[in-house]
Order: C-alpha cells, then structure tokens, then sequence
C-alpha cells in the first residue's frame, strides 16, 4: 500500500471520481474550481489507484475540509477509506488547523462517526442526495 499526498489533481484520481461518483452513484457535478487549489490524497495498492480524497482550507480560520473520499468497488470492505481519511487529517493538523469538516452521504454517516466526526445542523440535498456537515477536532 502507498499513499501519496499531492498538490494537484491527477488523471488517476479524476477516474476514481468518475467511477464512484458519477458511474455509481450518477453525480453529474464532480469536479469544481476547488480542483484547482486542493490537495489530494491518492492511496494506491499494487501500482494501482484504489482510493482517493481531496481537502482544503475552510472558510473558518483554522479550519479544513475534506472532501470527495472514494474507494474504488474492487477494494471496499478492507477501511481504505478510514486510511485515506486518517492520512489527510494527519497532514491537516501538521500544517497548523484545528477543526475538520466535511459534507457527509447521509448514509455514510456512521463511517465517519467512527472517525470521531459529530453533525452539525440538519440535512441537505446535494444533487438530490441527502447530506449532513459533520465536523471533528483534531
């Protein structure tokens, strides 16, 4: 297993998006301006892209975000995604934030409750799926 902290986007973590996001789960609004200043995290196994998350400065000083976490089919079920997760907190809290918050799948909810995220707020549609903010302290 290798994870790879990077400042750009790659070809390789668009895929995942696609795959999971917009083949799976018919996203149609997967990619944004926040592309361009993100970091991402990519999480490879064997030479090839598993799992992938991108974060961010908040819009509350000394706050980050996470966000679009996804583990391509083939390699669910093995808490990739809590590896994911915990490498991009990691690299958030050295570079001096404090909180960490994210735009959750309803149904994804408990994932990142395990995590020590808590929900604030009450839930949304994004693209007509249900979401809640969840924020962590790290």
């Amino acid at each position: 297993m290798m994870i790879q902290i990077l400042d750009h986007i790659t070809d390789e973590i668009k895929q995942i998006r696609i795959d999971v996001f917009m083949k799976e789960q018919g996203f149609s609004k997967e990619f944004d301006e926040i592309d361009e200043t993100a970091k991402f995290v990519l999480l490879s196994i064997d030479g090839k892209a598993a799992g992938t998350c991108r974060y961010f400065p908040g819009k509350e000083n000394g706050s980050a975000y996470i966000g679009r976490l996804a583990v391509r089919r083939e390699f669910r079920g093995q808490r990739l995604g809590a590896t994911i997760m915990i490498a991009a907190e990691n690299t958030i809290r050295k570079a001096g934030f404090k909180t960490c918050g994210l735009s959750a799948q309803v149904q994804a909810r408990p994932f990142y409750e395990s995590l020590g995220y808590k929900a604030e707020g009450d839930e949304y549609l994004d693209e007509d799926c249900p979401h809640i903010f969840m924020r962590k302290f790290l």
